[in-house]
Protein backbone atom coordinates (compact mmCIF):
# COMPACT_ATOMS: atom_id res chain seq x y z
CA UNK A 1 0.00 0.00 0.00
CA UNK A 2 1.33 3.33 -0.79
CA UNK A 3 0.02 6.76 0.52
CA UNK A 4 0.53 9.96 -1.50
CA UNK A 5 -0.07 13.29 -0.22
CA UNK A 6 0.04 16.09 -2.17
CA UNK A 7 0.81 20.21 -1.02
CA UNK A 8 1.81 23.06 -2.16
CA UNK A 9 -1.18 24.36 -3.87
CA UNK A 10 -2.91 27.78 -3.53
CA UNK A 11 -4.01 30.94 -5.02
CA UNK A 12 -1.80 32.62 -8.03
CA UNK A 13 -1.94 35.38 -10.26
CA UNK A 14 -2.05 34.30 -14.23
CA UNK A 15 1.59 34.12 -15.37
CA UNK A 16 2.62 33.51 -11.51
CA UNK A 17 4.80 30.00 -10.95
CA UNK A 18 3.49 27.64 -8.36
CA UNK A 19 5.52 23.71 -7.23
CA UNK A 20 3.65 21.26 -5.89
CA UNK A 21 5.37 18.51 -3.93
CA UNK A 22 4.04 14.68 -3.18
CA UNK A 23 5.34 13.02 -0.36
CA UNK A 24 4.70 8.96 -1.06
CA UNK A 25 5.31 6.37 1.96
CA UNK A 26 6.18 3.41 -0.33
CA UNK A 27 9.35 2.15 0.58
CA UNK A 28 10.58 1.46 -2.69
CA UNK A 29 9.81 4.56 -4.30
CA UNK A 30 11.91 4.55 -7.08
CA UNK A 31 10.03 1.20 -8.73
CA UNK A 32 6.73 3.40 -8.86
CA UNK A 33 6.43 5.57 -12.14
CA UNK A 34 4.62 8.99 -10.73
CA UNK A 35 2.10 10.94 -12.37
CA UNK A 36 0.13 14.50 -11.99
CA UNK A 37 -3.27 14.88 -13.07
CA UNK A 38 -5.65 17.42 -12.89
CA UNK A 39 -9.52 17.54 -12.40
CA UNK A 40 -11.29 21.10 -13.33
CA UNK A 41 -15.16 21.40 -11.94
CA UNK A 42 -17.65 19.45 -14.47
CA UNK A 43 -14.90 17.65 -16.16
CA UNK A 44 -12.92 14.53 -16.52
CA UNK A 45 -9.31 14.14 -14.64
CA UNK A 46 -7.13 14.44 -17.08
CA UNK A 47 -2.73 13.43 -17.26
CA UNK A 48 -0.28 16.39 -16.81
CA UNK A 49 2.55 14.97 -16.75
CA UNK A 50 4.38 11.76 -16.13
CA UNK A 51 7.99 10.74 -14.80
CA UNK A 52 9.67 7.44 -14.88
CA UNK A 53 11.01 5.40 -11.59
CA UNK A 54 14.38 6.65 -12.19
CA UNK A 55 13.42 9.99 -13.27
CA UNK A 56 15.11 9.41 -16.35
CA UNK A 57 11.93 9.80 -19.17
CA UNK A 58 9.39 12.54 -18.59
CA UNK A 59 5.95 13.38 -20.65
CA UNK A 60 3.57 16.08 -20.97
CA UNK A 61 0.33 16.86 -21.73
CA UNK A 62 0.20 19.30 -24.88
CA UNK A 63 -1.27 22.29 -23.00
CA UNK A 64 1.53 22.33 -20.33
CA UNK A 65 4.36 21.43 -22.43
CA UNK A 66 7.25 23.91 -22.27
CA UNK A 67 5.31 25.74 -19.11
CA UNK A 68 5.21 22.39 -16.60
CA UNK A 69 7.86 20.32 -15.52
CA UNK A 70 7.64 17.11 -13.61
CA UNK A 71 10.63 16.25 -11.41
CA UNK A 72 11.35 13.77 -8.56
CA UNK A 73 13.56 13.18 -5.54
CA UNK A 74 13.91 9.48 -4.79
CA UNK A 75 15.76 10.08 -1.41
CA UNK A 76 13.05 11.62 -0.66
CA UNK A 77 10.11 9.75 -1.85
CA UNK A 78 9.02 13.13 -3.64
CA UNK A 79 7.67 13.80 -6.86
CA UNK A 80 7.31 17.93 -8.08
CA UNK A 81 4.83 19.77 -10.36
CA UNK A 82 6.64 23.37 -10.82
CA UNK A 83 4.04 25.34 -13.10
CA UNK A 84 5.25 27.96 -14.57
CA UNK A 85 3.41 31.05 -16.37
CA UNK A 86 -0.06 29.92 -15.27
CA UNK A 87 -3.17 30.46 -16.58
CA UNK A 88 -6.91 30.32 -15.42
CA UNK A 89 -7.45 27.47 -17.48
CA UNK A 90 -4.87 25.68 -15.67
CA UNK A 91 -7.39 26.27 -12.22
CA UNK A 92 -8.19 22.63 -10.96
CA UNK A 93 -7.63 20.23 -8.32
CA UNK A 94 -3.94 18.68 -9.06
CA UNK A 95 -3.85 15.10 -8.04
CA UNK A 96 -0.59 12.77 -8.02
CA UNK A 97 -0.73 9.20 -8.87
CA UNK A 98 1.51 6.33 -8.55
CA UNK A 99 2.13 3.16 -10.56
CA UNK A 100 4.62 0.65 -11.06
CA UNK A 101 3.22 0.59 -15.09
CA UNK A 102 4.86 3.75 -16.79
CA UNK A 103 1.97 2.90 -19.42
CA UNK A 104 -0.29 2.87 -16.28
CA UNK A 105 0.36 5.91 -14.35
CA UNK A 106 -0.81 8.49 -17.50
CA UNK A 107 -4.47 7.00 -16.82
CA UNK A 108 -7.13 7.14 -14.47
CA UNK A 109 -6.09 3.33 -14.17
CA UNK A 110 -3.50 4.36 -11.57
CA UNK A 111 -2.81 2.36 -8.22
CA UNK A 112 -2.71 4.88 -6.34
CA UNK A 113 -4.03 8.51 -5.67
CA UNK A 114 -3.63 11.27 -3.50
CA UNK A 115 -6.28 13.09 -2.12
CA UNK A 116 -5.63 16.27 -4.11
CA UNK A 117 -4.64 20.18 -3.80
CA UNK A 118 -6.82 22.96 -5.08
CA UNK A 119 -4.75 25.38 -7.93
CA UNK A 120 -6.98 28.30 -8.71
CA UNK A 121 -5.68 30.95 -11.54
CA UNK A 122 -6.77 34.43 -11.43
CA UNK A 123 -7.01 36.60 -14.02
Amino acid sequence: QVQLVESGGGLVQAGGPLRLSCIASARTFSRYAMGWFRQAPGKERVSVARISGSGGSTDYADSVLGRFTISRDNAKNTVYLQMNSLRPEDTAVYYCAADPNWGVVRTPNSRYWGQGTQVTVSS
